[in-house]
């Protein structure tokens, strides 16, 4: 009998994988096309390889303490501080371990938001310990910005001591202006009136951290991942000059910083700026003389990866980003609930972005091991070039004079702009798809219940004496959810929604793939697509044409079909009265013919779907 060992030589019987092999592969798949057609790009225009080789010298990330888990942090955004109450209580009996409360006109406040007043705090505040090892971050705005305060003097009130306590106080007045794209005060004015804001809560005996650099404001208005980072780095660098200017120790200034992030479901990239942002910040300290100590980082998971259509979808991209969040290094999440951007999520909904936390670490034990992205090629080299790409325009800020001054002269707007309008084509052309929006619409979906709560009007916070243009924040499937609305209308005033006619020419096997195509492309603008068995004969098909009553039509076949019979289908069709008659799949060199049979427009994958379907509305309209 053979010796024991603890080797177990699976695949011994195989051949060595090696990156020589995998390349003939892939050469024999690609029949003479260039290696380059597998890259990948970001939005930053970082090169993506298809295939990295194990880093073997890597270091972890320090981040969480080893086998930590991050605080489950539920959002609190209930304008009724009774309900709000109710939520926090819910939550904390369930799992929570931290409460994210979000106050009207805050960052990421939707609409919505806690009521700041003293009374309002108070009635909140009954039941909850928050000297029990309970985690709060604040999220407030020029409106709220006395609500910090209002719930330190409860807990002094109280007799609970401040140093036993969790609090993230939230203070960003950066952050603000650059989303109110205004300010009634200058900077000069606005470090000071920081410093001493944060210097109270040191006072008052809170730990902290106090003052946020809040990443959600580039991402939010469209920005990458470096852009993101950079704008932490410059806002975080900002408040610590303001607190040393104080005349705060540096230590203790920076131990009063923390950063938020936006995680979304890109799992690789949202992986590897939470490990790129530590690495960054560690820079900073070494600059200023301070030994590293790891950077508190609060998330949400990302506003602008939420749709109004098709929530369910939304669980799916929240339970990504949660997952990237966490094994990035994340000490603190919040999942926004699936239906936010319908209203104010009623308790199924939160109940689910809870549970999203807590199955990932209960379950699936996703904080037993620190940093397990270390060593592995792809997410190595992405972390490396994000925090080149990211370090390279926080110099450019700092050499412009610093956030404030970047802002105010709008040069990180413009190049945010650059990177949303970049991704905006992408959408609009079907390249980075937005599952149940853009692709695989479903016309017949039924809306999911939110609470009846009117949206919060904001009162003026003062008269702004500085402009420059704001980081206003969006959701990428807007574009598509404006043509359904649209539909929706229609189908309210007339009781059916636009639609278009399939002309499905020859068999299934002839249409099938493009009249699936074609379904998928009018549908995602709310335009009900008619489908058939297919028709040889043009008379047939004009007779079932108009008896749909719609003036919208759609050739789908194969190309040898089309050859044979797209020409007279067209020319019957606009003779029975079709206003717009479109052909699925590019033209090529019958494009002329195609067209001067009546045939208005080409459908095919990376066409101008957006444009192609906002025409469509145009021309119904006028028929």
């Amino acid at each position: 009998m053979p010796a024991p060992t603890d080797e177990l030589p699976l695949a011994s019987e195989f051949p060595a994988a090696t990156r020589e092999t995998w390349l003939k592969l892939v050469d024999s798949v690609l029949k003479g096309a260039p290696r380059e057609r597998l890259l990948g790009k970001s939005a930053d225009g970082l090169a993506i390889e298809p295939l990295y080789s194990r880093v073997s010298n890597a270091k972890s990330v320090a981040g969480r303490p080893a086998s930590t888990p991050w605080q489950i942090a539920q959002r609190i955004d209930h304008p009724d501080p009774v309900q709000a109450n109710k939520q926090a209580i819910t939550d904390l009996e369930n799992g929570a371990t931290a409460l994210t409360l979000v106050f009207a006109g805050a960052n990421g406040a939707a609409g919505f938001g806690m009521d700041p007043s003293a009374e309002a705090i108070r009635t909140f505040a009954q039941d909850i310990h928050f000297d029990a090892g309970l985690g709060i971050d604040f999220q407030i705005g020029p409106q709220s910005r006395e609500a910090p305060f209002h719930l330190a003097a409860l807990l002094k009130e109280k007799g609970i001591a401040a140093g036993s306590c969790d609090i993230r106080f939230g203070f960003d007045p950066l952050g603000a202006a650059a989303i109110w794209g205004a300010s009634p005060y200058p900077w000069t004015d606005i470090a000071p009136a920081l410093a001493q804001a944060v210097g109270n809560v040191v006072a008052e005996g809170f730990k902290g951290p106090a003052a946020v650099a809040d990443g959600r404001v580039v991402h939010d208005a469209g920005g990458s991942e470096a852009q993101e980072l950079a704008f932490v780095l410059a806002v975080a660098v900002a408040y610590l000059r303001a607190l040393e200017a104080s005349g705060m120790a540096l230590p203790e200034a920076r131990d009063m910083i923390y950063a938020r992030l936006s995680a979304d479901a890109d799992q690789f990239l949202t992986m590897a700026k939470f490990r790129a942002l530590r690495k960054l910040w560690a820079r900073v300290e070494q600059a200023c003389g301070l030994e590293p100590s790891p950077l508190f980082i609060a998330t949400d998971t990302a506003w602008r990866m939420l749709t109004r259509r098709d929530t369910d979808v939304n669980m799916l991209r929240t339970t990504m980003a949660t997952f990237a969040a966490g094994l990035g290094g994340a000490n603190s999440i919040t999942v926004l609930p699936h239906t936010l951007a319908l209203g104010l999520p009623d308790p199924f909904a939160r109940r689910i972005a809870r549970n999203t936390q807590l199955i990932l670490l209960e379950e699936s034990n996703l904080a037993k091991v620190t940093d397990p992205a270390a060593g592995s090629g792809g997410i190595e080299t992405l972390t490396t070039q994000l925090c080149t790409r990211a370090w390279t325009l926080f110099q450019e800020i700092e050499r412009a004079g610093g956030i404030w001054a970047a802002l105010e002269g709008n040069l990180l707007q413009h190049k945010i702009a650059e990177v949303r309008r970049a991704r905006e084509k992408n959408i609009a052309r079907r390249k980075d798809v937005v599952t149940g929006v853009s692709e695989f619409a479903n016309l017949m979906e039924k809306t999911p219940e939110v609470l009846n709560v009117e949206a919060v009007r904001l009162p003026s916070y003062g008269e702004p004496k500085i402009t420059f243009e704001a980081l206003t924040p969006h959701r990428l499937a807007e574009p598509f959810e404006a043509l359904r609305d649209a539909s929706d209308v229609t189908l309210k005033q007339t009781g059916q929604r636009p639609r278009i006619f399939l002309a499905n020419l020859g068999t299934p096997a002839n249409f099938s793939a493009r009249a699936n195509f074609a379904k998928s492309f009018f549908e995602a603008g709310g335009i009900e697509a008619l489908d058939n068995d297919g028709f040889w004969e043009i008379p047939t098909l004009v007779h079932e044409f108009k008896k749909t009553g719609t003036t919208l039509a759609c050739l789908c076949s194969s190309d040898a079909v089309y050859g044979t019979n797209a020409v007279d289908a067209a020319k019957a069709l606009a003779e029975a009265g079709a206003t717009a008659i479109y052909l699925a799949g590019r033209p090529g060199e019958k494009e002329n013919d195609y067209r001067s049979a009546g045939v208005t427009e080409f459908i095919f994958a990376g066409g101008d779907a957006l444009t192609t379907l906002r025409a469509a509305y145009a021309k119904m309209a006028k028929s």
